[in-house]
């Protein structure tokens, strides 16, 4: 079981969260429970970080802003010793999570559940601090932002749990975002692979780090809401209902599948056009290879003949937060491609159809794009892959586009 900032929020929602693992505890489940810092810690610990100096050691860093999981562990433990279960908290260093030297944004290598497993068998709730671990030279690290995610697919594999269930302050994952269409509808199942793009598509409910993790390991998913009532309703046949929320698992699984999914959107984008780039072999690699040295992700590329036949304009897409560093490495080799021109916009958003019944089903980027020319909204680059079509278009038209695109493909809920 993991909770997320929101769920752990004050002495209240600590309390609440004890409830949900009681009620799995007295189910006679053996379980381990990861959790964040509560709701704004971890910010202001940054904040008092960088206010002492602006470029400090990263390990002393990791140091600080690990301490917030590490109090919210000590009093959901205490808690829980007070409702009667018997519990202990556990620090990244204790279990160990070993991970490697990055600091501020280590990966887990390797965790030894034996001792947690063993625990288990004694009866014991393992209450474990998410998004830190030890560094090769035994050192805390911290795992990132979202880290506790990771944190809990990791630790679920490492005592080969049966399932992990993520609690946030949702109560599952929709077909698309809610606040756009009231007539989105929560999935019941989902693949990994589904989710994974969902994640990286702009869908903000699991981190993306978390379900690669799971579908490597095959960790079974879970997205509940903590806001729900602990105590189960009673099902007409007296069994209990637990709002099961949506399962990410194997699309074994899923015995219907949609042909899609689900639809996300992502506001993050910009677009850079440079306009009558030299038409010959290697100009790409110029373009394209400094901003890979630079670390800054180029998504979707459209090139395509300029009206003089002799050169081309060349269209991509970057991470909006990464516009400014993209546009002056550009400018750096304007000269040496011979672009005329360069243009930015950052008046875009890319709309994307998930599902992975889109590999047995043909027509389906057809009706997106029917969809959208009935709409009047025009495409300005598209990419696919074998389970999702992503378009760009201006940012005015997103909530007709996702709205349209929900209906045409039969996700509104009755």
């Amino acid at each position: 079981m993991k909770f997320g900032g929101t769920s752990v929020a004050d002495i209240g929602r600590i309390r609440n969260v004890a409830q949900h693992v009681k009620r799995e505890v007295d189910a006679g489940n053996e379980v381990a429970v990861v959790v964040s810092a509560m709701s704004g810690k971890t910010n202001e610990l940054v904040g008092w970080a960088r206010e002492m100096a602006p470029l400090h050691d990263a390990r002393e860093y990791d140091t600080i802003v690990a301490t917030g999981e590490q109090v919210t562990v000590g009093l959901l433990s205490i808690e829980l010793q007070r409702i009667g279960i018997q519990a202990r908290s556990w620090l990244g260093w204790q279990i160990p999570i070993r991970t490697d030297g990055a600091h501020a944004a280590a990966r887990i290598q390797e965790i030894d559940g034996s001792e947690l497993i063993r625990r288990f068998g004694e009866g014991q709730v393992a209450v474990i601090a998410g998004f830190q671990g030890l560094a090769p030279d035994n050192r805390i690290t911290t795992l990132g932002r979202g880290g506790s995610d990771t944190s809990a697919v990791a630790i679920a594999a490492a005592v080969h749990a049966d399932r992990c269930d993520i609690y946030t302050d949702v109560d599952g994952v929709y077909t698309t975002d809610p606040r756009i269409v009231a007539k989105a509808r929560k999935i019941d199942k989902i693949s990994y692979e589904e989710m994974l793009e969902m994640a990286s598509l702009g869908a903000k409910v699991l981190q993306t780090r978390s379900v690669e993790l799971a579908m490597v390991h095959r960790v079974r998913l879970q997205v509940r809401s903590s806001f729900e009532a602990p105590d189960a309703s009673l099902n007409d046949d007296g069994s209990k209902n637990y709002f099961p929320g949506t399962l990410v698992c194997d699309e074994e699984e899923i015995v219907e599948q949609q042909v899609v999914s689900g639809i996300a959107y992502s506001k993050d984008e910009a677009k850079i056009t440079l306009v009558k780039v030299e038409d010959k072999p290697g100009v790409a690699a110029r373009i394209f290879g400094p901003l890979a040295d630079n670390s800054i992700n180029v998504d979707m590329i459209v090139q395509n003949v300029s009206d003089d036949g002799q050169s081309t304009d060349m269209t991509f897409t970057v991470p909006q937060a990464e516009l400014a560093r993209a546009e002056d490495i550009i400018q750096k080799v304007r000269q040496d491609i011979s672009a005329r021109e360069v243009r930015t916009d950052t008046n875009v958003v890319k709309v994307s159809i998930i599902g992975i019944g889109m590999r047995s089903h043909a027509g389906v980027a057809k009706t997106m794009f029917k969809t959208l020319a009935d709409k009047g909204i025009n495409i300005q680059a598209i990419t696919t892959s074998e389970i999702k079509v992503s378009v760009l278009i201006s940012s005015e038209y997103t909530e007709l586009a996702v709205r349209a695109l929900h209906t045409a493909y039969g996700l509104d809920a009755e």
